[in-house]
């Protein structure tokens, strides 16, 4: 498992076939993800609606229209949901009085070819008529698909034709599944947002403890050479008198209290070391050393400097990486939310002591006393 800086799951998106089980998760905005991360940092208790603010919905890389909010608030509160794709198509005028739709962006995982094929093909069906004429005018520019269109057919017609018909309109199954803690769960947004900070937050405390450990190590060398430095003379006698390094190494620790590690740095100090300004940059060292493993306790034994880290990092990638969102969401016109359809009721729920838990309407909980 790579300790990545960024929810990468929500901003790459996956896809996935198992054995009885499916993920699609599509990709969404880095920079909406980083701030959907933040709010959920600075609030736990955030709700999908809060979420939402920030987190606006999937972002494509071949940008195209989000029709509807519904099928994406589905996939977040529940982790399943249809979104509705759109390429973007625009309905020009030539200057010989034809008309044509002009084809810019075409839906997440539409093969172009396939959809110019799929168009010729209703047009000599004569599913769709009207249409005189298919060029791809594709360059490094970008994308453009041009439908010529008959002088005597409506173009918005046709256009609804080929989104009814073709993938230019296609429907995204969202289905948020991943392998949490080795176990495979549906996750809701709120959820997806919540074990990435949670393993962010052991990265982190995995990093400091290793970097701590580092510290500590170096200092307990530089106190060794700090003790050689002050007792230099007697050193050096010791080590000419002791006929192999195991006997001064032993020496050593026996009369200045060192440990194993601390002796053999002293027997591998260069003479270059007994210098007054070695002298000063050993103690300088020391006194950064002390300062840092203060901070790596202090970060430790703090949750809140954990998440502080977490966040400023996270910020550096936004400040980095973070561009506008490419997919638009249009509002569509009786578009109807799930949750508009359920009557609003007060409910008792109850829990056994063998864990099953059952909703009853409070009018028949009353009635049955």
């Amino acid at each position: 498992v790579l300790p990545c800086r960024f929810p990468n799951l929500l901003v790459n998106g996956s896809q996935g076939i198992a054995v009885g089980m499916a993920t699609n998760i599509p990709p969404h905005n880095l920079s909406e993800v980083i701030d959907g991360c933040i709010a959920y940092i600075d609030d736990p208790d955030i709700d999908l609606p809060g979420l939402m603010e920030y987190i606006k919905g999937p972002d494509f890389p071949t940008a195209g229209i989000i029709m509807g909010r519904s099928g994406i608030r589905a996939a977040y509160a529940t982790g399943r949901g249809k979104i509705t794709l759109r390429g973007r198509a625009t309905i020009e005028e030539t200057k010989n009085g034809r008309t044509q739709i002009i084809i810019t962006e075409i839906p997440y995982m539409v093969n172009k070819a396939r959809l110019i094929e799929n168009m010729a093909d209703l047009v000599k069906e004569k599913r769709i008529e009207g249409i005189t004429g298919l060029n791809d005018e594709t360059n490094r520019k970008g994308m453009r698909i041009v439908v010529d269109i008959r002088k005597d057919a409506n173009a918005q017609v046709i256009l609804n034709q080929l989104y009814q018909y073709t993938q230019l309109q296609d429907t995204v199954g969202v289905i948020m599944l991943a392998i949490d803690h080795k176990v495979p769960k549906v996750l809701t947004l709120k959820q997806m947002l919540q074990k990435y900070v949670e393993f962010q937050d052991e990265v982190v405390r995995r990093r400091t403890q290793y970097d701590l450990k580092k510290a500590k190590e170096r200092a307990h060398i530089l106190e060794g050479l700090l003790i050689a430095l002050d007792n230099i003379d007697e050193i050096v006698r010791i080590i000419r008198n002791s006929p192999n390094t195991v006997e001064a190494k032993t020496q050593l620790m026996e009369r200045f209290a060192l440990t194993d590690k601390q002796a053999q740095a002293i027997l591998d100090m260069r003479l270059a070391r007994l210098t007054g300004l070695e002298r000063e940059r050993l103690q300088e060292e020391y006194a950064e050393l002390e300062k840092t493993i203060a901070y790596l306790r202090a970060v430790l034994a703090d949750e809140k400097m954990v998440l502080g880290i977490i966040r400023e990092e996270i910020l550096a990638i936004k400040a980095k990486y973070a561009d506008e969102r490419r997919t638009q969401i249009s509002v569509m016109d009786g578009e109807i939310d799930p949750e508009d359809l359920i009557q609003e009721d007060s409910v008792v729920v109850t829990l056994t002591h063998f864990g099953y838990v059952k909703r009853i309407p409070r009018a028949p909980y009353r009635s049955q006393n």
